[in-house]
């Protein structure tokens, strides 16, 4: 279950945050001497499968690497066939803030015999999961927002800056969130592969794991071995200009789902044209956000109605899913007692479970550290992100106010300790990418793909979010991707031109 499209949207939600607060270093374990042991409650899977974890320690701030560490949890799955292991292959699976410990198992069915060459390597970021983490003060519980568009987006404004406070305010937490930079992580990654007393590091990203991927190349060129990004971004727009950029492919996406839709007229009731079923959308998201639709025991509002749609639209073998969605919350606004399709009602629940807190809040604190945000405090600076949303409307009605909604980053203290990175170089990157993606939309690969000159692209004609090892996934797989993928790992050849898969 691939979550950050919705963390990443979470962010401007009122009472999304974690609890506690945050402890101290872990004992050094040093580069020389790792501490392999079991990998502990909540990661049997990782037991069943062989691997270790160790907890490696690395400077919070590398410009002072003689003061103060963090720790960085990582397992390995070593390879099994040690007489041809090619090395390692390190992996992360988006977010930011994504925990990656279990990752190689998720990676293991797609690379099939080449998972036997590598020791497969998963790490929870800084700041994250087993990692030395750093957490917020609790959040009060969550209220439906309702009302006029202007007082859902105050009521959003006010989420986004409890949520900054709530996360910087506990003791050492402004000064440690300062250092979990998008940077930073690629240097932690680099500390992983010298603890591991590798030359170099093979590596599969998804998402910001791909852009994750893309910076490593740029910052440590010559210890980047064989490197996987499927899903990335365009390194030259800002984070909030990257959301703004995903809500026009959102659109389209619900266009190809309406479609799709309207031709199963007789099943789903929802419109016999397109443009009557995303006339129905339009219709339960503006009652949404009146008053919240109550189902299966949750108040759905239309900032969690735009979360689900967004969820179920960016794959398109969840289009039954979405339409078997949309009927529901159409009858249930109609005053009448449903009962939740189960992937909507798993998405309610991940929507409104408290134990969730942490993985909805993680994101802001690489996304605060890399900047890129209309800056300022309350109450001037949300007038930028007011007047966006308003523009969007006109031609994103269902995502515009979600993709130009505001943060927690307008309102979270200092500023970013250094420059983002400018992505220029050669190194042999092999790129993935949906044709139809509306969370990281298809130019932003091509402009990564434009800067990194020594990259091949494959594309994939489908609207997915990550293109490969969707057969794992439950999803259609793309033979041509994972060959290409695979291919790549065992043998180091990319492929000779860009390639598009159908």
């Amino acid at each position: 279950m691939r979550l950050r499209p919705l963390i990443a949207a979470c962010l401007g939600v009122a009472g999304l945050a974690a609890a506690g607060a945050a402890p101290a270093a872990p004992p050094s374990t040093g580069p020389s001497g790792i501490g392999w042991e079991d990998c502990g409650e909540g990661h049997e899977e990782l037991a069943a499968a062989g691997a270790q974890c160790a907890l490696i320690t690395v400077p919070l701030d590398y410009t002072n690497p003689a003061g103060d560490t963090v720790g960085i949890a990582i397992s390995r799955i070593p390879a099994a066939d040690q007489e041809n292991r090619r090395g390692i292959l390190l992996a992360n699976p988006g977010g930011p803030g994504g925990p990656g410990l279990d990752y190689p198992l998720a990676l293991r069915p797609a690379l099939g015999d080449v998972a036997d060459r590598y020791d497969l390597i998963g790490f929870d970021p800084r700041f994250i999961g087993e990692s030395s983490p750093v957490t917020c003060a609790p959040a009060g519980p969550r209220a439906p927002m309702t009302g006029s568009p202007r007082e859902i987006f105050d009521a959003t404004v006010r989420g986004a800056a409890d949520l900054a406070e709530r996360c910087t305010t506990p003791e050492g937490n402004a000064e440690l969130l300062a250092h979990a930079s998008t940077r930073n992580v690629a240097r932690d990654m680099d500390s992983i592969r010298a603890a591991l007393g590798e030359p170099a590091l093979s590596y599969y990203g998804v998402s910001y794991g791909a852009d994750l991927g893309a910076v490593y190349t740029q910052m440590f060129p010559e210890r980047a071995d064989r490197i996987v990004l499927d899903s990335s971004t365009d390194p030259s727009r800002t984070q909030y200009q990257l959301f703004q950029d995903a809500g026009p492919a959102a659109e389209a996406g619900l266009d190809e789902w309406a479609r799709w839709t309207a031709a199963r007229h007789a099943e789903y009731r929802l419109g016999r044209r397109a443009h009557e079923v995303r006339a129905t959308v339009e219709r339960l998201v503006a009652r949404a956000e009146r008053r919240p639709v109550a189902i299966g025991g949750y108040q759905v509002d239309a900032t969690q109605l735009r979360l689900v749609l967004r969820q179920l639209v960016q794959h398109q073998e969840d289009n039954a899913a979405l339409a078997r969605a949309v009927r529901n919350l159409v009858d249930a606004a109609a005053g009448h007692q449903v009962e939740p399709d189960p992937l909507l009602d798993m998405w309610l629940r991940v929507l409104n479970s408290p134990d969730l807190d942490p993985v909805f809040a993680a994101p802001a604190y690489t996304f605060c550290a890399d900047g890129g945000w209309p800056a300022g405090g309350w109450p001037d600076a949300p007038e930028d992100y007011w007047h966006a949303i308003r523009e969007s409307r006109a031609e994103q009605p269902v995502f515009g106010p979600l993709a130009n909604a505001i943060g927690p980053c307008p309102f979270w203290p200092g500023e970013p300790r250094e420059p983002g990175t400018v992505i220029a170089n050669d190194t042999p990157v092999l790129m993935l990418h949906a044709l139809r993606d509306i969370n990281t939309p298809y130019p932003g690969g091509v402009a990564l793909h434009e800067a990194l000159t020594g990259s091949r692209l494959v594309t994939a004609d489908i609207r997915s979010h990550g293109v490969y090892g969707r057969g794992a996934e439950g999803k259609t797989p793309i033979p041509c991707v994972d060959e290409a993928v695979n291919d790549y790992l065992a043998g180091g050849r990319l492929p000779a031109e860009d390639t598009s898969c159908p």
